[in-house]
Formats: structure tokens, sequence, C-alpha cells
């Protein structure tokens, strides 16, 4: 931490003297009037340029500082959480293979946030359900510089950490993407978000959720439970706390304990681990991060965990998208509210092989509906699987005279194949 602070203050030194010497060099030069005039322009420019990264630099080195005792503090508590896993100071290396973390690994939760002060209803949910603080540590990374937002984080005191997202420049985007400019600087917050929880903190795991998410009483207890499955099964990517089909009237309320596999990534509460950001960190795209994990060159035929009653709400209408989706769609997503012990459950069914037996057996099996009885909301008997939400009732096969296909829900859109 040392040689790094080093590093970065004699950056700052030999920035400012270089600047200096052009500045000296290009005043002591025999000038006209005009010139002079340009020339003093310019001086201001380059003034103004040195300051904003001065600024940058300055709260890169006070975040450094700030978060070295708390990160001796952290490491003194997760080798005494977990003797097994060899916790060392940060550095750019790559990380540990899934194989060497330990399920008892400490996850910490990072808040994305930008200019929400009503980042206290999710803050507030977590800190009131969170099991252990030293488990589950709570980092706030902000991005957009927004006053209000971060004195409402400030708030809670040592019970949270807040970054700050130094850079909060636009970003030079194409032409017919400049209403997109939100999208690209997500984008760059996720990165440098990620970066520092698995860089510079040097975690091997992580959840992350927005700042417009309410969790679910039950939310760490999921997470806790179907890490160690991560951690087992290479064909799996991530754990999600989202159902992108959970409205209530499409799921099956009375079984929150059942999860499913997925092909589609859900995101809105996830659980990644570190050696899939050294995967993914170099080719990060500027834009649309989510849209961008779905695409098959990122997925590679892995899968994520993900629970018939979704364990995060968003409760955002305002954001980058302009509440597109929120009225029609977000708002009705049904938030769990039974706490499922799943710590004390047999999670194994889910692993690939064991997952793909049971439920194509069950898909197979099902009866069959014609489409109309389907647009007609009919056989409303058969269990919310008909309707191709979540798959937690009985399941059925649609047919028509012009088609026939099986329909096995558990994804964003029902997949027939």
């Amino acid at each position: 931490m040392l040689k790094k602070n080093s590093l970065i203050v004699w950056g700052l030194v030999l920035f400012v003297a270089w600047n200096a010497l052009i500045l000296f060099f290009l005043w002591t030069r025999p000038q006209s009037l005009s010139d002079h005039s340009r020339l003093t322009e310019e001086v201001i420019r380059l003034a103004q340029d040195a300051e904003v990264e001065l600024e940058r630099q300055k709260e890169l080195l006070h975040q450094i500082y700030r978060y070295s005792s708390l990160w001796n503090k952290r490491k003194a508590k997760t080798l005494h959480l977990s003797p097994a896993v060899s916790v060392q100071s940060p550095t750019t290396a790559l990380s540990p293979h899934r194989s060497q973390i330990s399920p008892d690994a400490v996850l910490p939760v990072v808040v994305i946030a930008c200019d929400r002060s009503t980042v206290r209803r999710c803050l507030d949910k977590l800190l009131h359900y969170r099991p252990s603080k030293e488990r589950f540590p709570i980092i706030v990374s902000q991005d957009c510089g927004h006053e209000e937002t971060a004195r409402v984080i400030a708030s809670y005191g040592d019970s949270i950490m807040h970054i700050k997202q130094p850079n909060l420049s636009d970003i030079p985007v194409p032409t017919d993407h400049r209403k997109f400019q939100g999208y690209y600087k997500i984008a760059r917050h996720y990165r440098w978000a990620l970066s520092q929880v698995f860089r510079i903190f040097k975690y091997q795991a992580a959840i992350v959720v927005e700042d417009d998410l309410e969790v679910a009483p039950d939310f760490f207890e999921y997470f806790q439970a179907s890490f160690p499955l991560l951690l087992a099964d290479p064909t799996l990517w991530c754990i999600s706390a989202w159902n992108d089909n959970g409205k209530e009237q499409m799921v099956d309320v009375a079984h929150p304990e059942l999860l499913y596999r997925t092909d589609f990534f859900p995101g809105l509460g996830w659980l990644l681990l570190s050696d899939l950001w050294d995967e993914l960190e170099p080719k990060w795209p500027k834009a649309f991060w989510d849209d961008w994990m779905r695409q098959p060159e990122q997925r590679q035929g892995r899968s994520c965990i993900r629970p018939e009653v979704s364990r995060t709400m968003t409760f955002g209408r305002k954001g980058v998208s302009h509440g597109q989706f929120f009225d029609q769609y977000l708002k009705f997503i049904k938030l769990n509210d039974r706490f499922v012990p799943f710590t004390q459950m047999d999670l194994s069914y889910l692993k690939k092989n064991n997952y793909e037996h049971s439920f194509l057996a069950q898909v197979y099996a099902a009866p069959e509906l014609r489409v109309e009885e389907l647009q007609g909301n009919q056989r409303r008997e058969l269990g919310t699987g008909a309707w191709g939400g979540g798959g937690g009732g009985q399941n059925a096969v649609f047919s028509s005279p012009v088609w026939h296909s099986r329909c096995i829900p558990g994804m964003r859109i029902v997949l027939c194949t």
C-alpha cells in the first residue's frame, strides 16, 4: 500500500513539474499581441485541466488513505472467519481459482449508486436483514457526484463503506448514441466499482445490487446457501436474486423455496466470483453491459441460479431508461416475504446433471394445451408453469393446429424448442 501511495505521489509531482516546464517555455518565447492572447487562453486551459487532474488524484489518495485502516481490519476479520483462505494485501494479480475459495469467504454487497437519495430504502433493508457485518460488508460505490445522495450515504457512518467513482466527465459517444450517454457512464462505473472490489480490496466474490433495489428477508440466506454451489459447479457463472417472469400472478408464491437454472442473465442482485471478473474485465463493454452479458460470447454455455419468487424488487422508476418498463412491468414483480432456511436445505439438485435429468422429465411429462387456452387465460388449475412464468406449478405443453412445441419456462421469455 505504501509503495502504491508513493507511486501516486511521485506521479503527481512529475505531472505538475512537466506542465510547469511547458508553461515556462511557452511564456518565455517572443510572441506578438495576438499570439500572447492565444497563449493566455492556452495557459488557462492547461491550468484548468491540471486542476481537474489534481482533484481526481487527490480524491483517489483520499480513498486509499481512508480505507487502508479498514482494509487491515477486514484482513484480520477475514483470517478469523476463514483460516483456510490466504488473504493478501491489494494487488493487481489474478484472483484465486474457485476451487481455492472457501465456502465461508466474505461476501461483500456492492451497491451501485448515483443520484438517488432514496438509496436509504435500499441500505435500510440491507442493514436490517444482514446477519453479519463481518461476513457481508456493504460497499456503496457512488458515481455522478450528487451531493444529497452522498450525504445520505455518509449518514450511515462506519456501518457501510462509501467509495466514489472519481471520473465524472462525459464520455465520447457516436452521434446516434448521444441520448444513451447514461448507459456509457453506468458501464464505466460498474467496471471501476468491480475493479475496486476485486483488485484493491481483494475480495474473492461479491454480491452486486443497485441503489433502487429492496431486498427480501432471506436475501442473505439465499446467497449464503447458494455460494458453495457456485464454487462447486463450473457450469454456473452467477447466482441471481431476480426472476424476470416474477409477476405475482405468474409465480408459485406458496413455494418460495423453489430455485431454477436459467440460461438468461437476470442481474438485479447477483453474485459473481473474482475469477469471472478476471475474464470479463479486459473486454468490458463501453455501454449496455447487462445486454452484453447475455451474449453467447460471454455466457459460454453457462447458467445462473434464480429463484421462483424474486429476492429483490426495484422501486426506481427514475433512471436512464426514464421508467420505460417500470410502470408496465417492473413494479408488479413479487418480492418474497417469507424466510426460507436455504442453508439447511440440500441444493445439489441444481447441479447441471441432476437438474437436467429431473427438470426435463417434468417438462416432457406435462399436459398439453392449445394456444387459445393460454391466450384466454384458461386452465388456471395447471399452475404457474402453464403461463410461462416461474415454472413453480405444473408445467404445460402448448399446441395448435399450425404448430406443436414444448415450452420450457425459466427464462425471461418462454423458450420453445
